[in-house]
């Protein structure tokens, strides 16, 4: 698994076009958790891993080469 940084965690957000409040709800979090986050607090591992599998669920791919980001995956023709 990917780690879930601050930056790609706001970038997933982007590509999705979704509010805190939406994306919290969409990966199962609360939006002061997802805030937690996004803001570079500390939460469970646990936590870390539920919302990087809810972008996943999303389409969106949290991705840690030679930065930090996140991508959206586009359906196999």
């Amino acid at each position: 698994m990917a780690k879930l940084t601050k930056e790609a965690c706001r970038a997933a957000r982007a590509l999705l076009g979704m509010t805190t409040h939406e994306m919290a709800k969409a990966v199962g979090v609360s939006p002061t958790t997802l805030n937690t986050v996004e803001t570079g607090g500390h939460v469970r591992e646990s936590t870390e891993r539920k919302i990087v599998e809810g972008l996943d669920r999303l389409g969106v791919e949290i991705t840690n080469g030679n930065g930090t980001g996140a991508r959206l995956r586009f359906p196999e023709s």
